[in-house]
Formats: C-alpha cells, sequence, structure tokens
C-alpha cells in the first residue's frame, strides 16, 4: 500500500476469494471497521482491506489541525484520499489470494462519500455498501460541496450495480432524509435496512452487510 497503514483480513482457504475495501468514517480508523465488517466478511469467505485515511488514525500528521481548518488542504487531502482509495482496489484486484471480477466496497459516513466517488469511477467494483451515509446536508454550502462530491451522482453512475444501504432512524450527524435521498437516486438492485439507532449502527448492521455481500459474489 505505498507506506499507506492498512490492514488485510482474509480467510485461510485455498483458492481466491472475493476481497471488500472498507473505508472508515470521520474521526474513526482502519481498525474499527477491521474489526467488526471485517471480521464478519472473513468468517464468510470473503477477504478485506482497511486503511486509515489521510488525517486519521496512525496518519494523524502535524498539519492535522490546520488542514481541518483550511478549505484548500482539506481538498487536497480528500484528492488524496479518493487517489488512495483507487490504489487500493487496483491492489485487491491485483493480489494472488483476491478473486478480481469479485470486489466490493464498503463506506462508513465519511467513508461512504468515498466509497460512492470511487465506485462510480471505478469499474471494478461489483457491489456497494453504504452504511450511516446519504446525501450532502442543506445548507449555504451544499453547492459548493457538490463540486467536490456529490453523493446523488455518484450513485446514479453505479448504473445498475447493486446498493445496500444501512441507517439508523435517529441518525442526527447525517439523518434519515438524506438516505432516502440516496436510495431515491440509485438505480436497481438497490436495498434499504434501516435500524432503531443513531449515527452509530449496532453490531448487527456488520453481519447483514457481510450476508448481503456473500449473496452478490455468488
Amino acid at each position: 500500500r505505498g507506506g499507506v497503514p492498512s490492514l488485510l483480513l482474509r480467510p485461510d482457504l485455498d483458492h481466491r476469494v472475493p476481497g471488500v475495501l472498507l473505508l472508515h468514517g470521520y474521526s474513526s480508523s482502519k481498525e474499527v471497521l477491521s474489526n467488526t465488517m471485517g471480521i464478519a466478511l472473513a468468517l464468510r469467505g470473503i477477504a478485506s482491506l482497511s486503511f486509515d485515511l489521510p488525517l486519521h488514525g496512525s496518519r494523524d500528521e502535524d498539519m492535522f489541525q490546520e488542514a481541518r481548518s483550511n478549505l484548500l488542504g482539506l481538498l487536497q487531502h480528500w484528492k488524496r484520499a479518493l487517489a488512495e482509495a483507487k490504489d487500493a482496489i487496483a491492489w485487491l484486484t491485483s493480489h494472488e489470494v483476491i478473486d478480481p471480477i469479485r470486489i466490493g466496497i464498503v463506506g462508513y459516513s465519511l467513508g461512504s462519500y468515498i466509497g460512492l466517488q470511487t465506485a462510480a469511477a471505478e469499474p471494478r467494483v461489483k457491489c456497494v455498501v453504504v452504511a450511516a451515509g446519504g446525501d450532502l446536508p442543506a445548507s449555504q454550502w451544499t453547492s459548493m460541496v457538490r463540486m467536490v462530491t456529490d453523493p446523488l451522482a455518484s450513485v446514479r453512475k453505479l448504473s445498475g450495480r447493486p446498493l445496500l444501504i444501512l441507517h439508523g432512524v435517529n441518525d442526527r450527524t447525517i439523518p434519515r432524509e438524506q438516505a432516502q435521498a440516496l436510495f431515491d437516486a440509485a438505480s436497481d438492485p438497490k436495498t434499504v435496512k434501516w435500524y432503531h439507532s443513531g449515527h452509530v449502527l449496532p453490531p448487527a448492521a456488520a453481519d447483514d452487510a457481510a450476508a448481503w455481500i456473500v449473496k452478490q459474489f455468488r
């Protein structure tokens, strides 16, 4: 992964297995999704790769605070995250234990925006899970942010690749309405599953996502 802190979980099998890129949320790290979603996938015979997004996890760099308050700095780190996600897909497809035609993405919250944008531009991604994500909130900055990342445009570009949305009905960070808007913009096949939770989804969500991914790769 070219120096980017990463975790690869792979089942101990003697044949090639599907691979899924896990993209964590804001202020989180590679371990969080790897220890939940990654384990749920491994138990079902699917490998996963997670890495620390720029300014996260073990990449809490010297310019951390400045980058968070500087719009141009944030833009550069966003582009960096997208480039690294694309590289991660390429790395997965070239790995000797991964089946290159069975690649998926799971993005949680912030990671879901990166995941959707990556999948929209990367046809090797065959299915997408959006956890605690959705459309952008309405604000004076929305039109500007859409120039950098537009979840609705990205989800439309999936062009029939399966989509699963997992969301908490009491989510105050990304309200239910934003998840519904994303779901409505997507084409079939698509599925949405609601949980009686807030922005932190219950442990069952990892199992639900893993079981759904298994079905897509059969």
